[in-house]
């Protein structure tokens, strides 16, 4: 017989998302905010606080964001800090769904005085 090296069948390599566990949805944006709003059927306004010092001036500077996210089980009440992921649109302005009410708030309107 000739000198053939015997080789072993090689695997084929495993997609990466075949090695995901099916529950994980990958790398997505999260957020923590304030829910402003829970009037609209499902959908929460959460206000989304960040601090970044000023480009000119340097003084630490709170900019305020708002987003819509989507509240199946309408959990979340004004007031509640919760936890918020980017997801596919879900209307015309509905990009984020929420994951988590992380505290509860106090119930009270937030402008209301």
């Amino acid at each position: 017989m000739a000198d053939t090296p015997t080789t072993t069948p090689a695997t084929a390599p495993t997609p990466a998302a075949a090695t995901l566990p099916p529950a994980s949805r990958g790398n997505r944006k999260q957020r923590v905010g304030e829910v402003i709003s829970n009037r609209m059927a499902k959908t929460i306004i959460v206000r989304v606080e960040r601090r970044f010092p000023h480009r000119k001036f340097k003084k630490v500077v709170t900019g305020y964001k708002q987003f819509y996210a989507h509240d199946e089980q309408r959990q979340a009440k004004v007031g509640d800090r919760v936890r918020i992921e980017e997801t596919r649109p879900l209307s015309k302005t509905k990009r984020w769904r929420l994951v988590a009410v992380m505290k509860p708030g106090t119930g009270v309107t937030p402008g209301a005085g």
